[in-house]
């Protein structure tokens, strides 16, 4: 049974497949879904195969950005910056009443300002030692996070 949070995130994904074009190929409707848990990509295009990663959040107010969103597996991320390998971030933002906004990130613009590592699990915690990321928006300048809806 998925949790409130793994819902979210399939509508996010599924809206970004249903309206966003392939900034690669410029085709439309040729995002297709990953499946759960691959590596920090959510949507591929079928025709080109460009890969992205869609973040989703619920907001009091989707026309202003959120100062950070959680992000996946810190280590599979830093082991990918390392090489200067980034994905483009489709962040989708959702209020109380079901409205959306879509932005999008192209991978050129990000660095590793982009991301910070989050404390690892304690021992208690089920996944003891896991250890996730931020994405931190306050380090992006004006203009690079676009909204296309």
């Amino acid at each position: 049974m998925a949790t409130e949070k793994q819902k979210l995130g399939k509508r996010g994904e599924l809206l970004v497949k249903k309206t966003a074009n392939c900034p690669k190929c410029k085709k439309a409707k040729t995002f297709r879904l990953l499946p759960i848990n691959f590596k920090c990509a959510d949507i591929i295009c079928d025709f080109c195969g460009y890969l992205a990663q869609v973040k989703t959040k619920t907001v009091s107010n989707i026309e202003q950005l959120p100062k950070n969103i959680l992000g996946g597996a810190w280590g599979v991320q830093k082991s990918r910056m390392d090489s200067g390998i980034y994905f483009p971030l489709y962040l989708v933002l959702e209020d109380t009443k079901k409205n959306h906004a879509v932005y999008y990130l192209p991978a050129d613009f990000q660095d590793e300002g982009l991301f910070i590592a989050r404390k690892p699990l304690s021992e208690k915690a089920k996944r003891a030692g896991w250890q996730g990321f931020y994405y931190d928006f306050s380090s992006l300048t004006e203009g690079k996070l676009v909204r296309l809806r």
